[in-house]
Protein backbone atom coordinates (compact mmCIF):
# COMPACT_ATOMS: atom_id res chain seq x y z
CA UNK A 1 0.00 0.00 0.00
CA UNK A 2 1.39 3.63 -1.10
CA UNK A 3 1.17 6.42 1.27
CA UNK A 4 0.65 10.11 0.19
CA UNK A 5 3.33 12.28 0.82
CA UNK A 6 2.11 15.16 2.29
CA UNK A 7 2.08 17.91 0.61
CA UNK A 8 2.16 20.72 3.19
CA UNK A 9 0.83 21.63 6.87
CA UNK A 10 -2.15 23.14 5.62
CA UNK A 11 -3.23 19.44 4.28
CA UNK A 12 -4.00 18.56 7.64
CA UNK A 13 -6.69 18.79 9.56
CA UNK A 14 -7.50 21.18 12.20
CA UNK A 15 -8.77 18.57 14.26
CA UNK A 16 -5.38 16.54 13.53
CA UNK A 17 -3.22 19.67 15.23
CA UNK A 18 -5.78 19.49 17.97
CA UNK A 19 -5.27 16.23 18.88
CA UNK A 20 -1.67 17.04 19.16
CA UNK A 21 -1.70 20.20 20.93
CA UNK A 22 -3.60 18.38 23.48
CA UNK A 23 -0.94 15.77 24.32
CA UNK A 24 1.62 18.66 24.82
CA UNK A 25 2.66 19.96 29.05
CA UNK A 26 2.93 23.79 29.24
CA UNK A 27 6.35 24.47 27.93
CA UNK A 28 6.28 22.34 25.19
CA UNK A 29 2.58 23.68 23.87
CA UNK A 30 4.04 27.12 24.32
CA UNK A 31 7.13 26.01 22.05
CA UNK A 32 4.79 24.89 19.47
CA UNK A 33 2.77 28.25 19.19
CA UNK A 34 5.94 29.87 18.22
CA UNK A 35 6.43 27.29 15.55
CA UNK A 36 3.90 28.33 12.81
CA UNK A 37 0.65 29.71 12.50
CA UNK A 38 -1.53 27.02 12.64
CA UNK A 39 -0.31 25.76 15.60
CA UNK A 40 -0.48 29.47 17.10
CA UNK A 41 -4.04 30.10 16.10
CA UNK A 42 -4.94 26.34 17.77
CA UNK A 43 -2.94 27.16 20.93
CA UNK A 44 -5.14 29.82 21.54
CA UNK A 45 -7.95 27.38 23.00
CA UNK A 46 -8.88 27.71 26.58
CA UNK A 47 -9.86 24.28 26.34
CA UNK A 48 -5.85 23.20 25.95
CA UNK A 49 -4.55 24.89 28.59
CA UNK A 50 -7.41 24.39 30.82
CA UNK A 51 -6.05 20.63 30.65
CA UNK A 52 -2.21 21.71 30.99
CA UNK A 53 -3.25 24.00 34.55
CA UNK A 54 -5.29 20.62 36.06
CA UNK A 55 -2.04 18.33 34.93
CA UNK A 56 -0.31 20.69 36.93
CA UNK A 57 -2.34 22.23 39.28
CA UNK A 58 -5.42 19.63 40.53
CA UNK A 59 -6.67 22.38 42.65
CA UNK A 60 -8.05 23.99 39.31
CA UNK A 61 -10.36 21.18 38.42
CA UNK A 62 -12.89 22.87 41.34
CA UNK A 63 -15.46 24.59 39.38
CA UNK A 64 -14.57 27.33 42.08
CA UNK A 65 -11.71 27.79 41.02
CA UNK A 66 -12.49 27.46 37.20
CA UNK A 67 -14.59 30.71 37.94
CA UNK A 68 -12.38 32.51 39.43
CA UNK A 69 -9.89 31.59 36.52
CA UNK A 70 -12.27 32.76 34.01
CA UNK A 71 -12.98 35.69 35.71
CA UNK A 72 -9.08 37.31 35.97
CA UNK A 73 -8.21 36.07 32.15
CA UNK A 74 -8.69 32.67 31.30
CA UNK A 75 -6.21 29.44 31.90
CA UNK A 76 -3.72 30.81 29.50
CA UNK A 77 -3.23 34.08 31.09
CA UNK A 78 -3.04 31.93 34.57
CA UNK A 79 -0.20 29.60 33.12
CA UNK A 80 1.53 32.39 31.88
CA UNK A 81 1.23 33.74 35.29
CA UNK A 82 2.27 30.95 37.37
CA UNK A 83 4.28 28.85 35.85
CA UNK A 84 7.36 31.74 35.79
CA UNK A 85 8.88 31.13 39.28
CA UNK A 86 9.40 34.85 41.31
CA UNK A 87 13.16 35.91 40.46
CA UNK A 88 14.49 38.85 42.52
CA UNK A 89 18.29 39.86 41.47
CA UNK A 90 18.09 43.57 43.22
CA UNK A 91 19.09 41.75 46.47
CA UNK A 92 22.56 43.18 46.84
CA UNK A 93 21.31 46.14 46.12
CA UNK A 94 19.00 46.84 48.35
CA UNK A 95 21.14 45.76 50.87
CA UNK A 96 23.91 48.08 50.58
CA UNK A 97 21.58 50.97 48.94
CA UNK A 98 18.80 50.82 51.46
CA UNK A 99 18.90 51.46 55.46
CA UNK A 100 17.98 48.60 57.63
CA UNK A 101 17.29 50.64 60.23
CA UNK A 102 13.89 52.43 60.57
CA UNK A 103 14.28 55.95 60.98
CA UNK A 104 13.63 57.71 63.81
CA UNK A 105 11.62 60.26 61.67
CA UNK A 106 9.11 58.02 60.53
CA UNK A 107 5.87 58.40 61.43
CA UNK A 108 3.26 55.51 62.92
CA UNK A 109 1.69 55.84 59.41
CA UNK A 110 4.45 55.46 57.61
CA UNK A 111 6.21 52.27 59.75
CA UNK A 112 2.90 50.32 59.53
CA UNK A 113 2.65 51.51 55.72
CA UNK A 114 -0.33 53.51 53.71
CA UNK A 115 -3.67 53.52 55.44
CA UNK A 116 -5.29 55.17 52.31
CA UNK A 117 -3.50 52.41 50.10
CA UNK A 118 -4.55 49.51 52.48
CA UNK A 119 -8.24 50.52 52.06
CA UNK A 120 -7.65 49.46 48.49
CA UNK A 121 -6.34 46.40 49.31
CA UNK A 122 -8.81 44.10 50.85
CA UNK A 123 -7.69 40.53 52.53
CA UNK A 124 -11.02 39.17 51.50
CA UNK A 125 -9.48 39.61 47.63
CA UNK A 126 -6.76 37.08 48.31
CA UNK A 127 -7.17 33.18 47.35
CA UNK A 128 -4.58 30.78 47.66
CA UNK A 129 -4.12 27.41 45.72
CA UNK A 130 -2.16 25.33 46.74
CA UNK A 131 -1.11 21.85 45.54
CA UNK A 132 1.45 19.49 46.86
CA UNK A 133 3.14 16.40 45.40
CA UNK A 134 5.11 13.49 45.89
CA UNK A 135 6.84 11.62 42.73
CA UNK A 136 4.58 13.55 40.04
CA UNK A 137 1.49 12.49 42.59
CA UNK A 138 -1.06 14.58 43.68
CA UNK A 139 -1.06 13.89 47.88
CA UNK A 140 -2.74 17.43 49.12
CA UNK A 141 -4.59 20.25 47.12
CA UNK A 142 -6.18 23.10 48.70
CA UNK A 143 -8.35 26.06 48.32
CA UNK A 144 -8.23 29.35 50.66
CA UNK A 145 -10.49 32.15 50.27
CA UNK A 146 -9.35 34.85 51.94
CA UNK A 147 -6.67 35.97 54.32
CA UNK A 148 -8.04 34.61 57.86
CA UNK A 149 -8.26 36.98 61.16
CA UNK A 150 -8.18 40.15 58.38
CA UNK A 151 -11.49 41.48 58.42
CA UNK A 152 -12.12 44.99 59.14
CA UNK A 153 -9.61 47.79 58.39
CA UNK A 154 -8.90 48.27 62.45
CA UNK A 155 -8.29 44.52 63.44
CA UNK A 156 -5.67 43.03 65.29
CA UNK A 157 -4.47 41.44 62.26
CA UNK A 158 -2.86 44.57 60.52
CA UNK A 159 0.05 44.94 63.36
CA UNK A 160 0.47 41.63 64.16
CA UNK A 161 3.04 39.32 62.46
CA UNK A 162 1.23 37.53 59.12
CA UNK A 163 0.99 33.70 59.10
CA UNK A 164 -1.63 32.07 57.32
CA UNK A 165 -1.91 27.69 58.63
CA UNK A 166 -3.61 26.41 55.72
CA UNK A 167 -4.49 23.34 57.59
CA UNK A 168 -6.00 25.37 60.09
CA UNK A 169 -8.31 27.35 57.92
CA UNK A 170 -8.66 25.71 54.37
CA UNK A 171 -10.47 22.76 55.47
CA UNK A 172 -13.90 24.09 56.29
CA UNK A 173 -13.76 25.62 52.22
CA UNK A 174 -12.67 22.20 51.22
CA UNK A 175 -13.59 19.25 49.43
CA UNK A 176 -11.45 16.66 50.16
CA UNK A 177 -11.76 16.23 54.24
CA UNK A 178 -9.22 14.00 55.91
CA UNK A 179 -5.61 14.44 57.31
CA UNK A 180 -2.98 14.11 54.51
CA UNK A 181 -0.20 10.91 54.44
CA UNK A 182 2.29 9.95 52.56
CA UNK A 183 2.80 5.91 53.12
CA UNK A 184 5.42 2.89 50.99
CA UNK A 185 2.76 2.52 49.14
CA UNK A 186 3.15 6.32 47.66
CA UNK A 187 6.92 5.31 46.90
CA UNK A 188 8.04 6.16 50.57
CA UNK A 189 11.28 3.38 51.68
CA UNK A 190 10.29 1.08 53.95
CA UNK A 191 11.81 2.33 57.60
CA UNK A 192 12.25 -0.53 60.27
CA UNK A 193 12.64 2.00 63.04
CA UNK A 194 13.95 5.68 63.41
CA UNK A 195 17.22 5.11 65.04
CA UNK A 196 18.06 3.28 61.75
CA UNK A 197 16.65 6.41 59.96
CA UNK A 198 18.92 8.73 62.11
CA UNK A 199 22.22 7.09 60.83
CA UNK A 200 21.41 6.49 56.97
CA UNK A 201 18.58 9.28 56.35
CA UNK A 202 17.05 7.76 53.64
CA UNK A 203 13.52 8.81 54.46
CA UNK A 204 14.71 12.21 54.45
CA UNK A 205 16.60 12.26 51.23
CA UNK A 206 13.71 10.76 49.50
CA UNK A 207 11.53 13.50 51.14
CA UNK A 208 13.73 16.12 49.72
CA UNK A 209 13.85 15.16 46.55
CA UNK A 210 10.62 13.83 45.91
CA UNK A 211 8.09 16.41 47.17
CA UNK A 212 7.00 19.89 45.16
CA UNK A 213 4.62 22.49 46.26
CA UNK A 214 3.12 25.18 44.68
CA UNK A 215 1.80 27.95 46.46
CA UNK A 216 -0.20 30.15 44.43
CA UNK A 217 -1.86 33.42 45.15
CA UNK A 218 -4.91 35.00 43.38
CA UNK A 219 -6.18 38.89 43.70
CA UNK A 220 -9.56 38.78 42.22
CA UNK A 221 -9.67 42.95 42.39
CA UNK A 222 -6.41 43.27 40.14
CA UNK A 223 -6.44 39.84 37.87
CA UNK A 224 -3.12 38.94 38.66
CA UNK A 225 -1.52 35.76 40.31
CA UNK A 226 2.00 34.34 40.76
CA UNK A 227 3.73 31.18 42.67
CA UNK A 228 5.00 31.74 45.41
CA UNK A 229 6.79 28.81 46.48
CA UNK A 230 9.86 27.24 44.79
CA UNK A 231 8.39 24.54 43.52
CA UNK A 232 11.44 22.19 44.87
CA UNK A 233 12.73 22.51 48.77
CA UNK A 234 15.09 25.51 49.89
CA UNK A 235 16.21 23.51 52.37
CA UNK A 236 14.97 21.49 55.41
CA UNK A 237 15.59 19.98 59.25
CA UNK A 238 14.46 16.69 61.26
CA UNK A 239 12.74 19.17 64.29
CA UNK A 240 13.97 18.71 67.65
CA UNK A 241 13.56 17.23 69.85
CA UNK A 242 11.47 13.90 68.86
CA UNK A 243 13.36 13.55 65.44
CA UNK A 244 9.99 12.29 64.05
CA UNK A 245 9.38 15.42 62.52
CA UNK A 246 10.73 16.39 59.22
CA UNK A 247 10.88 20.41 58.88
CA UNK A 248 10.90 20.83 54.90
CA UNK A 249 11.01 24.55 53.67
CA UNK A 250 10.26 26.35 50.52
CA UNK A 251 10.08 29.92 49.26
CA UNK A 252 10.93 32.67 47.24
CA UNK A 253 12.31 36.60 47.51
CA UNK A 254 10.08 38.99 47.55
CA UNK A 255 10.36 42.80 46.68
CA UNK A 256 9.38 45.59 49.26
CA UNK A 257 10.70 48.58 47.80
CA UNK A 258 9.07 52.22 49.32
CA UNK A 259 7.10 49.54 52.16
CA UNK A 260 9.79 48.29 54.63
CA UNK A 261 13.37 49.69 54.94
CA UNK A 262 15.45 46.45 53.91
CA UNK A 263 13.33 46.57 50.52
CA UNK A 264 13.08 42.80 50.22
CA UNK A 265 11.60 39.82 52.17
CA UNK A 266 11.66 36.55 52.04
CA UNK A 267 7.77 34.35 52.13
CA UNK A 268 8.88 31.25 53.76
CA UNK A 269 6.75 28.22 53.07
CA UNK A 270 6.76 25.58 55.75
CA UNK A 271 5.75 21.85 55.35
CA UNK A 272 5.76 19.23 58.08
CA UNK A 273 5.81 15.88 58.25
CA UNK A 274 5.62 13.68 61.44
CA UNK A 275 6.50 9.68 61.49
CA UNK A 276 3.76 7.64 63.18
CA UNK A 277 3.87 4.67 61.92
CA UNK A 278 7.06 2.33 60.70
CA UNK A 279 7.65 -1.24 59.87
CA UNK A 280 8.16 -2.09 63.80
CA UNK A 281 4.59 -0.64 64.91
CA UNK A 282 3.09 -4.14 61.96
CA UNK A 283 1.87 -1.96 59.59
CA UNK A 284 4.12 -0.28 56.70
CA UNK A 285 5.96 3.00 56.90
CA UNK A 286 3.78 6.29 56.95
CA UNK A 287 3.68 9.71 57.26
CA UNK A 288 1.35 12.87 58.49
CA UNK A 289 1.36 16.00 57.21
CA UNK A 290 1.06 18.61 60.40
CA UNK A 291 1.65 21.73 58.85
CA UNK A 292 1.19 23.55 55.69
CA UNK A 293 2.06 27.59 56.73
CA UNK A 294 3.03 30.80 54.67
CA UNK A 295 5.02 33.63 56.48
CA UNK A 296 7.10 36.57 55.79
CA UNK A 297 10.81 37.84 57.21
CA UNK A 298 12.52 40.88 56.74
CA UNK A 299 16.34 40.78 56.25
CA UNK A 300 16.94 40.75 59.65
CA UNK A 301 14.58 37.81 60.68
CA UNK A 302 11.57 39.81 62.21
CA UNK A 303 8.12 38.72 61.03
CA UNK A 304 6.31 41.19 58.88
CA UNK A 305 2.86 42.34 60.26
CA UNK A 306 -0.14 42.23 58.50
CA UNK A 307 -0.89 45.60 57.19
CA UNK A 308 2.73 44.96 55.11
CA UNK A 309 2.28 41.73 54.24
CA UNK A 310 -0.67 42.71 52.16
CA UNK A 311 1.38 45.65 50.51
CA UNK A 312 4.35 42.67 49.52
CA UNK A 313 1.63 40.15 48.52
CA UNK A 314 0.06 42.47 45.78
CA UNK A 315 3.44 43.76 44.12
CA UNK A 316 4.45 40.37 44.39
CA UNK A 317 2.08 39.33 41.54
CA UNK A 318 3.48 41.74 39.47
CA UNK A 319 7.40 41.55 40.31
CA UNK A 320 10.33 39.66 37.47
CA UNK A 321 9.61 35.94 36.91
CA UNK A 322 11.58 33.26 35.38
CA UNK A 323 11.56 30.07 33.66
CA UNK A 324 14.87 29.07 34.83
CA UNK A 325 15.40 27.53 37.52
CA UNK A 326 18.45 27.62 38.27
CA UNK A 327 17.60 31.31 38.72
CA UNK A 328 15.19 31.31 40.95
CA UNK A 329 17.55 29.16 43.29
CA UNK A 330 20.27 31.51 42.51
CA UNK A 331 17.79 34.29 44.24
CA UNK A 332 17.09 32.78 47.31
CA UNK A 333 20.67 31.97 47.87
CA UNK A 334 21.90 34.84 47.47
CA UNK A 335 18.95 36.24 50.09
CA UNK A 336 19.88 34.10 52.20
CA UNK A 337 24.20 34.74 51.73
CA UNK A 338 23.25 38.43 52.38
CA UNK A 339 21.25 37.30 55.30
CA UNK A 340 24.00 36.06 57.02
CA UNK A 341 26.71 38.90 55.87
CA UNK A 342 24.11 41.21 57.98
CA UNK A 343 23.76 38.96 60.81
CA UNK A 344 27.56 38.69 60.88
CA UNK A 345 28.17 42.43 60.88
CA UNK A 346 25.68 43.07 62.99
CA UNK A 347 27.74 40.31 66.00
CA UNK A 348 30.30 42.05 65.08
CA UNK A 349 29.09 45.34 65.61
CA UNK A 350 27.91 44.34 69.24
CA UNK A 351 31.12 42.85 70.04
CA UNK A 352 32.51 46.09 69.45
CA UNK A 353 30.10 48.29 71.12
CA UNK A 354 30.85 45.19 74.38
CA UNK A 355 34.45 45.77 74.59
CA UNK A 356 34.00 49.61 74.28
CA UNK A 357 31.74 49.24 77.14
CA UNK A 358 34.11 46.52 79.35
CA UNK A 359 37.40 49.44 78.52
CA UNK A 360 34.96 52.65 79.62
CA UNK A 361 34.05 50.62 82.78
CA UNK A 362 37.65 49.69 83.79
CA UNK A 363 38.64 53.26 82.96
CA UNK A 364 36.21 54.96 85.14
CA UNK A 365 37.04 52.25 87.64
CA UNK A 366 40.48 53.02 87.78
CA UNK A 367 39.44 56.50 87.54
CA UNK A 368 37.46 56.54 90.72
CA UNK A 369 39.87 54.93 92.75
CA UNK A 370 43.01 56.98 91.44
CA UNK A 371 40.79 60.36 92.85
CA UNK A 372 40.28 58.52 96.11
CA UNK A 373 44.11 57.72 96.56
Amino acid sequence: MSIAAIESMASLSTDVFYDILRRLDGPSLASAACSCAAFCSISREERLWENVCSSMWPSTNREDVKSLISSIGGFRKFYADCFPLIVNKEVTEYQWNGHLEYPEEWTEAEYYGDTVGLERISPLDFVSIVDIRYKDKTICSKVLWGIPNANGSNSWFHNCPFRIDLLNYAARDDDSEGEVTLSVSDGLPPITSMEKERKDGKLWKELRDGLRLSWIVVNRKVKQAANLASWSPLGGQRHWPTDRDFVIRFGSVLPAKDILPCQVVECILIMKFRVIHTEDDGVETTLKLTELSMQLEDMEGAHVNGRNSLHILKEALSCHRSKNYSEVLESCHLYSRVQSELKEEKMRNESRIDRLCILSGIAAFVTFWYCIL
